[in-house]
């Protein structure tokens, strides 16, 4: 079958380090690259042209483990020509990044490029968020005028909807603070199917890729086995329409089962394809994690369970254990739900 689009991600950062995602969402037309908060060295595995490809940066909270790889992110984005800088964050993201860009002196500014919009996502009565604030910078003002843009709600919990993508987010508590979830979500695909080529008598080839070329109209036509047919009638008959991968990631955050919150978040997650979780406790340490507003290892477990997300990738490891206590940590986890791993670049023995 010949699908349209595809997520491919990877976790930056290493075991019991400060972590991150970057993803990419590919439409077979264009690539739209992303990243999931910015930690200390998580981008040194990038290359430049990557970082510089980023078109959203999304935080899930300002903790400094979450934030101090900024300082990279900014030196090789503050002037990029081609498209604005999209940054998301909670609530007080934009005057933190407005100090941090104006934290700089600058001299050689006025006639660089470069625009940044920052967003912040603001809590509504529940974990669902309410609405969103932007504000937009310009290199060439030195970043000195934050100029705030019209509020507006968010819908259904969706903060992004692009051509390719939706991106959904999720206000969860974190000790004293909140921390956003992101949940990514591709546009239905496209799929050839192969029982109605065969009925048809055709025969795959390069020319199928005209069926999903949104470039080219219906009424175009196509030659297929000596005959010319509109890209109508052959994508009636070919295609199928079937869901996007989808793709969720949360970081420190603590909700209780049993607990409206909880029945929230599983539902919110309920048909993820891949989420990318911390596991920052072991489930014997349940009074030190609720302290501190993080989850435990049989947690996450019995959420992704109950959530019935497809596969569960481990991140956000924290340093008080040994690596040996790690892999017994990613076991308590698959008590819960088997399909439980680390990032596959971790060197954890499985």
């Amino acid at each position: 079958m010949l699908s349209t689009m595809s997520i491919d991600w990877k976790v930056l950062g290493r075991p019991g380090e400060d972590n991150a995602l970057h993803l990419k969402i590919d439409t077979g037309q264009s690539i739209h690259p992303l990243l999931v908060d910015c930690g200390e060295k998580v981008l040194d595995s990038l290359r430049i042209g990557e970082i510089q490809a980023i078109e959203h940066l999304c935080f899930s909270h300002l903790h400094m483990d979450h934030v101090c790889g900024f300082d990279t992110f900014f030196r090789h984005n503050y002037n990029r020509p081609e498209f604005p800088v999209s940054v998301w964050g909670p609530e007080k993201t934009i005057e933190l990044l407005h100090h941090r860009f104006r934290s700089f002196v600058w001299n050689l500014h006025h006639e660089q490029p470069g625009d940044w919009v920052v967003h912040e996502i603001c809590e509504g009565l529940d974990l669902t968020p309410q609405d969103i604030e932007s504000a937009r910078f310009a290199t060439k003002e030195a970043f000195a005028v934050r100029k705030d843009q019209p509020s507006r709600p968010i819908a259904g919990g969706v903060a992004l909807k692009t051509k390719a993508f939706s991106m959904k987010t999720i206000c969860l508590p974190h000790h004293t603070t909140r921390s956003i979830g992101y949940r990514f979500q591709e546009d239905p695909k496209q799929n050839v199917d192969p029982d109605a080529l065969r009925h048809c008598g055709l025969q795959p080839g390069p020319w199928l890729q005209a069926l999903i070329d949104e470039t080219l109209p219906d009424t175009h036509l196509l030659s297929v086995v000596g005959k010319e047919i509109s890209l109508e009638e052959l994508r009636k008959t070919l295609l199928v329409e079937s869901p996007g991968s989808s793709l969720a990631y949360l970081t420190d955050f603590r909700v209780e089962p049993g607990t409206s919150d909880w029945s929230q978040l599983v539902t919110w997650l309920e048909g993820t394809e891949t989420l990318v979780c911390e596991s920052q406790y072991r489930s014997g340490d349940h009074l030190l994690a609720r302290k501190n507003g993080h989850m435990t290892t049989d947690l996450v477990g019995r959420l992704s369970r109950e959530a019935q997300v497809e596969n569960l990738t481990l991140i956000h490891l924290s340093r008080r254990y040994r690596e040996d206590e790690w892999q017994e940590m990613r076991d308590e986890v698959r008590k819960e739900f088997p399909r439980a791993s680390f990032p596959p670049a971790w060197t954890i023995a499985s």
